[in-house]
Formats: C-alpha cells, sequence, structure tokens
C-alpha cells in the first residue's frame, strides 16, 4: 500500500473535536442530560462524551427490530467500564462490583483483554448510583474509554512476587499520573461542587491533554519477560521489562502498535509496535508523557479512522519520532538489550512465587463471569472473595489469577474451587485455553457478527478436527473479533477471525505464537462451514508435516498458506506469485 497518502491533521477537524473543544473539559450537558425522564437515552454529542468517563451508550440489538415494530424506542443501556491498573483488585472491590451487577447490570461481569471490569445492562437512571458506588469501593471509571490514555496494563506475574509488585507500582503510577485532572467527573458523578468555567485556563485543568485531549485511544502497557501475556507489541507504547540477575534495571521502550482497521480501507491495517531503546525504570513516567504528547501534537484530527499513533509514526517515519522524543525529553534512549518472549497465553493451575505465596490462575472462557447451568462460576467466585485475604489480578488473556494466597489459606480456596465446579482450564484443550474472544453482538453497536456467544461453538467443531488429527493438547492462539476494531487483538493469533457480516468472517493465518508477528488474511468472508472445510486440511498437514517444536503460525508461512508479516505496512500487500 501507499502509505504516504496518510496525512495527520491534513484537512477540516472531525466533528468529534468540536464535541471536545465544545464541551468545557467533558463536562458538555451530561449533568442534564441524566435527569431527563423523557429517554432512556443521552443526547449524541453527550454520548460521545459519556467515553472519557468510562460508559457507553448501547441497546439490546437482538431487541431492536421489534421494538422498532412496536414504535418504541431502542432498549438503551449502559456498559460501565472499571478502570483497574494492572489488574488488580482486592476482595472487598471484587463483591462491590458482584453486588452492582446484580443489582443494576444484567448480572454478569465481563473481565476485559485490558484488565479492566465491564458491567453491561445499566439503566439511565442507575448509571449516577453505579459510579458513585464504584468510586465508594476506591475504584474508578474515568479514562477508561474515550480519547486518553486507558488503563495501564502489566503482567501479573504470578511467579516473580518482587519483581510484579516492582511492575505493577509503575503501572499504577502512570495510570494515575496520565489520567485526566478535569473535575468534570467528581461534580456530575460525585455531586462534589461545580468549578467555575474556567475555559481560559486549559493549561491549568488539563495541563498535558488540553482542551481537546488526544486524536484517539492510547494504550500503554508493561510486560515482563519471558511472557509477553501483555501483547506488548498491540500497544502505543509498551515497556519490556529489562530484568538482569533477577533485578528490574529498566525498560525497552516500543511505540506504535495497535490492532483495529476498517474492512476495505488499505490505509488502515494493525500494526505491531517496534523497539526503539532502553531506559532507566525511573525514567518510565516521563517518556509515557512525552510520547502521548507528541500523539497529541500530531495525530490526525481530521479522519478519526487513521488517528491512532501508529499512523501518526508510519506517516513521517521511526527517525522523526525519535529526534521528536530525543528532542523533548532532552536526552537521548540508550540502545535496546536483549529479551526474550516464549508465549502470550495464560498458564493455568497452583503456582508458588518467590514470597510463598500461592496464586491460583483459572480459565475464564472470554471473560464472562456469570452462573452458568451446572457451572456456578459467579457464586463460586464470590464465596471465594470473602475470605480470601490476598487480590485478585484480572489477566491480558480475561482469565483470573486468585492471587497472593497464604498457605494456610490454600487448602480453603481448593475446596471452595473443587465445591463450585471451577476449573483450572487443564481438562479444556489448548486451543480452547489460547482463545479469546471481544463482547460483540448483543450489545456492541459496531459488531457485524457474533464473538464471544458464538465462539465457544465454533470452538466445539474444531476440537473434533483437532482430536482427529492428533493435536489436542497442541497451543495453539485462536481469537475472535466480531469487526475489525480488534478489541481481542485478533491482528496477532495464529488463527484470527473478524466480523464482516452476520455469520461470516474474515480468517486471518500466521500470527506469531508470542505475539511478536502479525498475521495475514488467508479467506474473505466466508461462514461456519467453510471455515471448518478450510482448516481441516490445514491441520492435517501441520500434525503430519510440522518440524519439532514449531508452532501453527510458523509453519502456515513455512507451508506457503500466507506471507509473513513484520509490519502493518505489509498487511494489505498481495502473496506474491510463486515462482518455478
Amino acid at each position: 500500500m501507499d502509505n504516504k497518502g496518510i496525512a495527520p491533521n491534513n484537512g477540516k477537524p472531525s466533528d468529534l473535536e468540536r464535541i471536545k473543544r465544545e464541551s468545557n473539559f467533558l463536562r458538555g450537558t451530561i449533568a442534564e442530560g441524566l435527569k431527563d425522564q423523557l429517554t432512556g437515552a443521552l443526547s449524541d454529542d453527550d454520548n460521545k462524551l459519556l467515553k472519557f468517563h468510562g460508559s457507553y451508550q448501547q441497546d439490546d440489538r437482538d431487541l431492536r427490530d421489534e421494538r422498532r415494530r412496536q414504535k418504541l424506542e431502542p432498549d438503551y443501556q449502559f456498559m460501565v467500564r472499571v478502570r483497574t491498573p494492572g489488574g488488580v483488585t482486592a476482595p472487598e472491590q471484587w463483591l462491590v462490583l458482584d453486588n452492582l451487577a446484580q443489582k443494576y447490570g444484567d448480572g454478569t461481569i465481563k473481565l476485559t483483554t485490558r484488565q479492566c471490569f465491564q458491567m453491561h445492562g445499566i439503566l439511565k437512571w442507575d448509571l449516577k448510583k453505579t459510579f458513585q458506588e464504584i468510586n465508594g469501593a476506591l475504584l474508578s471509571t474515568l479514562a477508561a474509554c474515550g480519547d486518553v490514555n486507558r488503563n495501564v496494563m502489566c503482567s501479573p506475574n504470578p511467579y516473580q512476587s518482587e519483581i510484579h509488585s516492582e511492575v505493577y507500582e509503575w503501572a499504577d503510577k502512570l495510570d494515575k499520573y496520565l489520567a485526566p485532572r478535569t473535575k468534570a467527573y467528581h461534580e456530575i458523578w460525585l455531586d462534589e461542587e461545580k468549578v467555575a468555567d474556567s475555559r481560559e485556563a486549559d493549561e491549568d485543568i488539563e495541563p498535558m491533554y488540553g482542551p481537546v485531549y488526544l486524536p484517539r485511544k492510547f494504550k500503554i502497557g508493561i510486560a515482563v519477560p519471558p511472557t509477553n501475556d501483555v501483547d506488548i507489541f498491540s500497544h502505543d507504547l509498551g515497556f519490556i521489562a529489562i530484568l538482569e540477575e533477577g533485578q528490574l534495571k529498566g525498560f525497552n521502550v516500543a511505540v506504535g502498535g495497535g490492532m483495529g482497521m476498517t474492512h476495505g480501507n488499505t490505509n488502515t491495517y494493525p500494526q505491531v509496535a517496534r523497539v526503539i531503546g532502553f531506559i532507566p525504570v525511573n525514567k518510565i513516567v516521563e517518556v509515557a508523557e512525552k510520547v502521548i504528547t507528541i500523539q497529541r501534537d500530531y495525530g490526525n484530527r481530521s479522519d478519526r479512522k487513521n488517528a491512532r499513533f501508529k499512523y501518526t509514526i508510519d506517516a513521517r517515519g521511526l527517525d522523526w519520532f525519535k529526534d521528536e522524543l530525543n528532542d523533548r525529553l532532552g536526552w537521548e534512549l540508550e540502545e535496546a538489550r536483549p529479551y526474550h518472549f516464549d508465549h502470550n497465553g495464560d498458564r493455568y493451575g497452583w503456582a508458588r512465587s518467590s514470597n510463598g505465596k500461592w496464586h491460583l490462575n483459572l480459565f475464564i472462557q472470554n471473560g464472562r463471569i456469570k452462573d452458568f447451568k451446572d457451572y456456578p462460576l459467579m457464586t463460586g467466585l464470590r464465596e471465594i472473595a470473602k475470605v480470601h485475604t490476598g487480590e485478585f489480578r484480572l489477566t491480558p488473556n480475561q482469565n483470573l489469577i486468585i492471587a497472593n494466597v497464604d498457605s494456610e489459606k490454600k487448602q480453603e480456596i481448593n475446596e471452595l474451587v473443587k465445591k463450585y465446579g471451577l476449573t483450572e482450564g487443564k481438562h479444556y484443550s489448548a486451543l480452547r485455553r489460547n482463545s479469546m474472544a471481544c463482547v460483540a453482538l448483543p450489545t456492541c453497536g459496531l459488531a457485524m457478527a457474533e464473538s464471544e456467544r458464538y465462539l465457544p461453538s465454533l470452538l466445539d467443531k474444531i476440537e473434533v478436527i483437532l482430536d482427529e488429527a492428533g493435536l489436542h493438547d497442541e497451543e495453539i492462539v485462536i481469537r475472535m473479533s466480531g469487526c475489525p476494531n480488534g478489541c481481542s487483538r485478533p491482528g496477532l493469533a495464529e488463527i484470527a477471525f473478524i466480523g464482516k457480516a452476520p455469520g461470516k468472517y474474515n480468517m486471518y493465518l500466521g500470527g506469531g505464537f508470542a505475539g511478536e508477528r502479525l498475521n495475514k488474511l488467508y479467506r474473505e468472508n466466508i461462514g461456519e462451514e467453510e471455515i471448518l472445510e478450510t482448516l481441516r486440511p490445514i491441520l492435517f498437514q501441520y500434525a503430519k508435516e510440522r518440524h519439532e517444536g514449531e508452532h501453527f503460525g510458523d509453519f502456515v508461512i513455512r507451508a506457503g498458506y500466507v506471507e509473513e508479516v513484520l509490519s502493518g505496512l505489509d498487511f494489505h500487500k498481495k502473496k506474491s506469485p510463486v515462482t518455478v
């Protein structure tokens, strides 16, 4: 593709830029809209501002047509996302969120791929009460969505307790430092006294973001090799912990990753972040701030489809970015230090860390916490939270670690795990253990096809093929997204399905097992029958012809099914003709 056609800030600002500028630092008329009893919705402008506060207005798309026939407005409801840096939550906080899901939501909790909590089905009349109770639990939804830096991720790392504690501390510092400073959140949701209109003092209110914030969302993660569970190369800004003799020496810095794209628009593509150098530990906040200000100043504010940080870098070049960053810092990054990633999935079951504490990693299919038939998952976790004295850690793969369990508590928690049939994931196929899906239908307004509700049944059918081929225990990363925005990070999966239309998906192959390489389109707009027909011979050939230790993503490239993609700039390139 000709990347020169992507020109940041080339044209009239998008309408969302107007909305942000006129909002008086994210206030808009949200407070007034919450009091409007004539509709369960907010105005379009306020709905866009609401994202900065951590909520999306949605409606139940399963009911949309029927309500339209009855001449009723859509079944409006709200998703609320709770920001939890590094996915760390106290048992008492877990119980509060569980209670809110029952009281105001749809009775379930979603663990997200960014280590956040989501609750769905909350009505407008209950939104403020929900926010206040979340705040009462010392949690927040501010900046969980919107054109700002979002929840800072870090590896849950149940093995090296001292390293996790140190890395988590930096993730938490980053998250707090990079949060918006506006008082709008506290005024609207927490009934704090309204601050006088200070539109002229932009730098005082938002010294980093300014009155229009960022051109698009911004994502930061911290990985701890050899585990790449945070999918560090999918982030706008990634920090790779460099450990030497068991000590955290600093971070390699990676920039310009992102998974989203738009079907049919070859100027959009997923991209992997590129490592640009090494920094000492205590420079992480300074570097993050300067990187964000570069995106603030140079990101595309005209075309939101080309507004992510990856396009800012790709349009000008990595050398330009490094020069700009060094200039703003007043010092230069050191040469990147060696590191190695083995995998990007979770390891299930009990593990003991270096401080003698125990950690139990539970498999939570697609991150959905609810009581299923014959599987009281939500009840079981509620009972564990009542007795647990450590913490919960949400993993980047939508699973859950019951962390920092004392030896004397381990047996009690293990008995609850057995009582409620909670699974460590070991009896599932390796494919299912490495699967991930976004929410999609019925609540996501962007979804083109099913994802969370469909992937488990598709896996049932793929597992039959795997068993026939003798691959039941072979680790293969598979992901599904209901649309090309890529919330389940499908661009890095060895097998990925991205929704194209109801029941139809684009199928991608060849991502790296450790999350270091993009996949490539293999089949377009196919349904279940063709998916299974397409995968069967490939999986059988893999079982028969793979090299020792060869991962599926590597095999399909070696076998010629797809070409290797190391940069998003090559994502849409047609396959080279075979020469004889």
